[in-house]
């Protein structure tokens, strides 16, 4: 079974920074994109951040581009988010993801989320 846990999340003034984990288990880590997600109160679900199997490739979405940043470390199984110059409407809770190789553009696996909180 396949489990993804989440940690580095917690308050932090506009302007801060928070950096996500997420440790994934099982062997085969190396083989799947991640993406990370978040769900702000009252809002559905939306995409953050994706990596490619080996970080040489990355997608952000265009509310996120330029501040956040994901990376991995494969030897760790575990990906990261690099959260920069923070805005409250950045609170939310965020989860990491694992890609499916079986269904295309669709994530089979998911963590329980970590809380970030951004205060004005």
């Amino acid at each position: 079974q396949v489990q993804l846990v989440e940690s580095g999340g917690g308050l932090v003034q506009a302007g801060g920074s928070v950096r996500l984990s997420c440790e994934v288990s099982g062997r085969t880590f190396r083989s799947y994109a991640m993406g990370w997600f978040r769900q702000a109160p009252g809002k559905e679900r939306e995409f953050v951040a994706a990596i490619s199997w080996n970080g040489g490739s990355t997608t952000y979405a265009d509310s996120v581009k330029g501040r956040f940043t994901i990376s991995r470390d494969n030897a760790k199984n575990t990906v990261y988010l690099q959260m920069n110059s923070l805005k409250p409407e950045d609170t939310a809770v965020y989860y990491c993801a694992r890609r499916s190789l079986i269904v295309a553009d669709t994530y089979d696996y998911w963590g329980q989320g970590t809380q970030v909180t951004v205060s004005s």
